[in-house]
């Protein structure tokens, strides 16, 4: 009989910063729904199959806001953290029908193609920045110099919102991540401020229409689903601002970790072969054990998940970083192999109708910057070693406060 004092907490934790915690393969092969505490206190069911992550992600009955009367809290705010704040009364583009009207009105702006138009901006941002990496001298701080900056300025440019005001997003950002590192207080301030400065974007972009992807949206419109409100509009300003920058900032970082450990084989070898970069880039996606908690889903009606019964009133936590390590999808899977013809087949965007729009500007971002590094700085290098690097914690979203290294 499992008791109160039994049930774990999550996250777990990790024996180094870039393998994954031994609780993952020991779930995957005993232990298709097991039961964790989150930092709130509230249980969660955990899911670490491919097969069964991947089935209740598409599952379009269940929804990721944790709002709703009897859903699980997972931070130790009082509002219970990001996926557990109500939307505004007249914002509804989290779920259901208005999430898939949503999703129709933004998809024309993110195909592969449009961002890939994106490429020359993005590596111009990228080449300035080495630059000044350059220029200031060898050792750095990759996240800083970096890792940070190229995606803050990439979703500004998109966006049309000044690149002068990328510390102000990088911090509300964090804050609103918040699992322990924050106080209610600070969340409370950093998403009003946040909310009245994107306000204030959408207004100057429907008065003034640039060529951005902010007055492009408060512009479009058609017959089946009419047009964003401002408030959706605010709401979707900030949740691009928010994803098109941390998770990705964050993923330069541990991209860097993970081809510098070691005897750095993986990163000369992009050096030598920039073919590599696409398939390197998927690989580092799939590998990544840094992810944070995964994504949660309300479960509205009974179910069944591997073989096991899950009740109506659950929470489900999936966790992705686990699921892409399933042997049954991915042939040694811890092995790190940039050749893999089912690399891209990782869950780390999600699945289904909340797989992730802007995944098209983050693989051009992640592999302009993985190229530019190599490119310009072949002889790259951590200056402590991989074990030093410090974990982000007490933050929904993983990676390395800082990635110190060397040219």
């Amino acid at each position: 009989m499992t008791t109160t004092s039994d049930i774990p907490n999550f996250p777990f934790a990790k024996p180094d910063p870039l393998n994954p915690p031994a609780e993952w393969a020991e779930l995957r092969d005993q232990c298709p729904v097991a039961r964790v505490r989150m930092p709130s206190g509230d249980e969660v069911s955990l899911l670490t199959r491919y097969s069964d992550v991947r089935e209740v992600l598409a599952d379009g009955r269940f929804t990721r806001d944790l709002s709703v009367e009897g859903a699980a809290r997972l931070a130790d705010t009082e509002d219970g953290g990001t996926f557990s704040r109500p939307s505004a009364p007249d914002v509804n583009i989290s779920h259901g029908d208005g999430h898939r009207r949503w999703r129709r009105l933004l998809s024309g702006s993110f195909t592969m193609k449009k961002m890939d138009q994106w490429r020359p901006k993005v590596q111009a941002i990228a080449d300035q920045l080495v630059d000044d990496m350059i220029a200031n001298g060898s050792p750095g701080d990759l996240m800083a110099d970096f890792g940070l900056p190229l995606p803050v300025a990439v979703i500004c440019a998109l966006l049309g919102a000044p690149a002068k005001e990328q510390d102000k997003f990088a911090e509300w950002s964090r804050i609103s991540l918040t699992l322990t590192r924050y106080t209610q207080a600070d969340v409370d301030r950093a998403r009003r401020e946040f909310a009245e400065y994107v306000s204030a974007l959408v207004e100057e972009k429907r008065a003034n229409p640039g060529d951005d992807l902010l007055s492009e949206l408060t512009q479009i419109s058609d017959a089946e689903d009419g047009r964003l409100s401002h408030a959706e509009l605010v709401a979707t300003g900030m949740g691009l601002l928010l994803a098109g920058h941390e998770t990705t900032s964050n993923m330069i970082g541990k991209m860097t970790g993970i081809l510098l450990a070691g005897e750095r084989e993986h990163y000369r070898a992009v050096v030598a072969d920039p073919e590599l970069i696409p398939g390197t880039v998927e690989e580092v996606l799939r590998t990544d054990t840094n992810v944070g908690i995964g994504i949660p889903r309300y479960i509205t009606e009974d179910i069944e998940v591997g073989g096991c019964p899950v009740g109506k009133g659950t929470t489900l936590m999936m966790v992705m970083a686990a699921a892409n390590r399933d042997e049954s999808r991915f042939a040694d899977p811890d092995t790190f192999d940039p050749r893999r013809t089912n690399g891209s087949q990782h869950l780390t965007f999600g699945a289904g109708p909340h797989f992730c729009v802007g995944q098209p500007l983050a693989r051009v971002e992640l592999q302009v910057a993985l190229g530019t590094l190599a490119r310009r700085l072949p002889e790259l290098a951590l200056r402590d070693g991989a074990d030093a690097l410090p974990m982000r914690r007490g933050v929904i979203a993983g990676g390395f406060d800082n990635v110190w290294v060397t040219w």
